[in-house]
């Protein structure tokens, strides 16, 4: 089959994702129409991935368009926001086969079905490599309702939606660092590297229960430090009540040094939050509700005479010394 042109390529597998958008035009406008609804903000973020940094090269097509979509619906959760649309820029390397791109835009609408979401617009070009996926996700929230990494107060409850460190360990099984003791293990963090859930209907719900929120991308340390940063506070995690999948205790039982992927390991994009004691209940009521786990993991205290961090503890209460603090581009 004799490759499409750029303008072909779009037609064929993308103007289709556009449908339900009456602002995006087909795809055959300059730009799209769009404007959140009455009594909301706009909530906007971008994120980029790169063939052999944020995925392997051998990855299914399908299942890098259902994580570049997720990737970003996991910040606009983290902001407390509904997703509305997305936009898509790609860089194609010339000679990437038209099967490939067949299979990418077929992740692209099954996840975008999930998300209730459409695509409004966006750009491609040809490229000597690597290949290069940009999107950029659109949302709204009730305004003055965003959350934001700088709210968390002394007292307040730290928390974490469904399992750490799976994704991280996942990755070590595709690079074959890590063989996992059964098939059904190994399967489990493939899949949690390769197929993240953004945690929308939780990120939705914490409005007016959480002080400050974070998605989980570069690794629970580093993404806890963002908070605590931002919030001018330091977190005591209790490393015990971090929650694991049956897999990653698996591994980590058989391999205690494997404790560093879970503390630092990015890729999870689940939701950390802080809120006050007081909205334990609701928090409760939310996990049945969103169908997640949420799970208390440790407390904001004041900054005293140390910088704002973050400190991850025993049960006797010996501070854990963290040699992999998170994912770093630079």
């Amino acid at each position: 089959m004799a490759r499409a042109s750029e303008f072909e390529t779009i037609e064929r597998y993308f103007a289709p994702l556009s449908a339900a958008a009456p602002g995006a035009y087909g795809l055959s406008n300059d730009a799209a129409v769009w404007c959140p609804n009455d009594g909301c903000e706009a909530v906007i973020t971008t994120d980029c991935m790169v063939a052999g940094v944020h995925f392997l090269p051998d990855d299914p097509p399908d299942l890098i368009a259902e994580k570049l979509l997720a990737v970003n619906l996991s910040d606009i959760a983290a902001m407390g926001a509904r997703p509305t649309g997305y936009t898509l820029a790609v860089a194609w390397p010339r000679d990437i086969d038209e099967t490939w791109i067949a299979g990418f835009s077929q992740g692209l609408e099954r996840a975008q079905t999930k998300a209730h979401v459409s695509l409004l617009g966006g750009d491609t070009v040809g490229t000597p490599g690597p290949l290069t996926l940009s999107l950029t996700a659109l949302g709204e929230v009730p305004t003055g309702e965003a959350l934001s990494r700088s709210g968390a107060n002394p007292g307040d409850s730290v928390y974490v939606t469904g399992t750490i460190g799976d994704a991280a360990l996942g990755l070590q099984v595709l690079i074959g660092t890590l063989e996992p003791q059964s098939a059904a293990d190994r399967d489990a963090l493939v899949r949690r590297y390769r197929q993240p859930e953004a945690r929308i209907g939780v990120g939705v719900g914490l409005s007016g229960i959480a002080s400050a929120a974070i998605d989980i991308s570069d690794g629970l340390a580093a993404d806890l430090g963002h908070v605590a940063k931002q919030s001018i506070a330091s977190i005591e995690v209790e490393a015990a009540a971090i929650p694991l999948s049956v897999a990653a205790c698996a591994c980590v039982d058989k391999e205690p040094a494997l404790w560093g992927a879970v503390f630092g390991g990015g890729d999870d994009y689940e939701l950390a939050f802080t809120a006050s004691p007081a909205h334990a209940a609701e928090i409760e009521t939310l996990a049945r509700s969103a169908d997640t786990p949420i799970t208390r993991i440790g407390v904001i205290k004041n900054v005293e005479d140390d910088e704002p961090g973050v400190w991850f503890v025993n049960p006797d209460g010996s501070v854990i010394t963290i040699e992999q603090s998170g994912f770093r581009h630079f």
